[in-house]
């Protein structure tokens, strides 16, 4: 049964004589999602959507308000666009007009966090029923008696059929993404692509959690059986979900995490998965959840005739997604979160085939690491990436992130002094190459390696200096080709190894510079290795 809005939408100034759907649940929403003709039903009752062109997150459509409140703690610049005031009025006086002449709107109450004393109170105004049911799944769901006396904090407007006006808008195109944090408003239009709603609560919690003290961290978080909990730093199509969902580990969440005094907490209350050439054998948890009622997935590909699913056909997108509460994972943490982490993941997806599969690093390479945030952004991740394409995107979630990365990488750098965390860089990415030429690493030698470090048996393993970033590698563990932890070995000729490891360290170099002035001498000597390198 739907729970009635305990502050309606005409006390928040938004006047609609729509037929408004409050906080409904997963069986109504799919229902209305099928009644509306927004999506159809799998062979094993996974609801199939397609977001048409807009496949992925609209990066350069993202804006932010800049006004007295964000002029001086929003980190400006080419990942945080601004829009004026004046621009976002002209924006919000059409949306609100937008949403008046709707037929039918649904609207979901939920928190972003887990941990009440960190946690916001969001309400998501959608038109598509399958968008409700998407933030419904991926936030975190009020109990109905806390929705008795919701008053929200801030409120999303996503209306897909609404074009934005570049002249009148100040934007770049008919897509839009706005930020208004004095207002507290985010108004998205023109793209069908959900995820746009969950980044955005992100950006909210980034912005407001470092003020608390509490290191809002773009990864994924598990606690082992000896109840210690790992984090997995790391963007889109590093393995963040695929390595976090191991079934014998208790999943705290797949992606977005905050850190505090006491606790590692999951912002939200479901995962978003990648499923393009998902397989049983290689995730099977994760392949479980396309098998079940209420799991959205976006622009998989199914056959009209047995309602099959192919997982391999990307037609449609490469960036195909699963979205599914985070209870269809087996073993998943009751409360959302566990205890402060014993152990720091960096993902990287190397596509230079440079890094090894896994380094050990000290406290002051750990913070050089996060702020360089190394990886390649992957196929279909945004618009207009084909291919996978080398990297910096600093704190492993640039886009996300609104404030100056050195407020974060400070945080990290503290609470890892605070608690005595390991910290690893894992590469998932290129192995025996450069992309195009080596081959992705295998995920069972990541695994094992990751248990590995997780048990602690890792530390009991020959190290090796690593020439290029200095950096501890192991030289042999257990159940892992040897061959591997020697990338410059796995190359067919080891002299175009040293040229772009190389180049590699040049390019950390270069990227790194606008940091240095922000890091102390510990971390400024964490950098790679320019001399051997050449």
């Amino acid at each position: 049964m739907p729970t009635p809005l305990a502050q309606p939408l005409s006390e928040q100034g938004i006047a609609t004589e729509a037929d408004i759907h409050p906080n409904l649940g997963t069986s109504e929403l799919v229902e209305a999602a099928i009644r509306g003709g927004e999506g159809e039903l799998s062979r094993y009752g996974s609801l199939v959507v397609k977001t048409g062109k807009h496949t992925g997150r609209s990066a350069n459509d993202k804006f932010i308000v800049r006004d007295a409140t964000t002029e001086h703690t929003v980190w400006w610049g080419r990942v945080n666009a601004s829009m004026t005031p004046e621009h976002f009025a002209a924006l919000k006086e059409d949306f609100l007009a937008a949403v008046a002449e709707k037929d039918t709107l649904y609207v979901a109450d939920l928190f972003g966090g887990s941990q009440p004393e960190h946690r916001v109170n969001v309400r998501v105004i959608n038109e598509l029923a399958w968008h409700n049911l998407f933030i419904r799944t991926l936030l975190v769901r009020p109990e109905i008696e806390e929705l008795a006396s919701f008053a929200p904090e801030y409120t999303i407007i996503d209306l897909p059929s609404f074009r934005a006006d570049p002249a009148r808008h100040g934007t770049r195109s008919e897509t839009v993404i706005a930020v208004n944090l004095a207002e507290k408003l985010i108004l998205i239009g023109g793209t069908k692509y959900a995820g746009e709603m969950k980044k955005s609560v992100f950006g909210i919690l980034n912005y407001l959690l470092p003020t608390k003290g509490v290191m809002p961290m773009h990864c994924s978080a598990n606690v082992g059986p000896d109840g210690k909990t790992a984090v997995f730093f790391g963007l889109s199509g590093t393995g963040k979900t695929t390595l976090s969902a191991d079934a014998s580990r208790t999943l705290i969440g797949d992606d977005e995490h905050g850190w505090s005094d006491t606790a590692v907490f999951n912002f939200e209350g479901g995962c978003y998965a990648k499923m393009i050439k998902l397989s049983e054998e290689a995730e099977p948890e994760i392949y479980a959840t396309t098998r079940r009622f209420g799991t959205v997935l976006e622009n998989v590909v199914m056959d009209p005739v047995t309602r099959d699913l192919d997982f391999d056909d990307n037609s449609l997108a490469e960036n195909t997604r699963g979205a599914y509460p985070l209870e269809y994972i087996p073993n998943t943490s009751e409360k959302n979160l566990g205890p402060v982490p014993s152990n720091v993941i960096m993902l990287t997806a190397d596509a230079f085939g440079v890094l090894p599969p896994i380094a050990r690093l000290t406290p002051d390479q750990a913070m050089y690491h996060f702020l360089s945030g190394y990886t390649a952004k992957v196929a279909g991740t945004e618009m207009g990436v084909t291919e996978p394409e080398a990297t910096f995107s600093t704190c492993f979630g640039a886009p996300f992130m609104p404030r100056h990365p050195s407020v974060y990488g400070n945080l990290l750098k503290e609470r890892i002094a605070a608690g005595g965390a390991q910290c690893w860089l894992v590469n998932t990415g290129w192995t025996g190459g450069k992309y195009g030429e080596g081959s992705r690493m295998p995920i069972k030698a990541t695994r094992a390696l990751l248990n590995a470090a997780l048990d602690g048996s890792l530390n009991d393993a020959e190290f090796r200096r690593d020439d290029n970033f200095g950096f501890d590698v192991p030289v042999a563990v257990p159940g892992v080709d040897t061959a591997i932890l020697d990338p410059r070995s796995t190359w067919a000729d080891p002299e175009a190894y040293d040229a772009m490891a190389a180049k590699l360290v040049q390019l950390f170099i270069d990227n790194f510079a606008e940091f240095e002035t922000h890091v102390d001498e510990g971390v400024r000597n964490a950098a790679p290795n320019q001399v051997v390198a050449a």
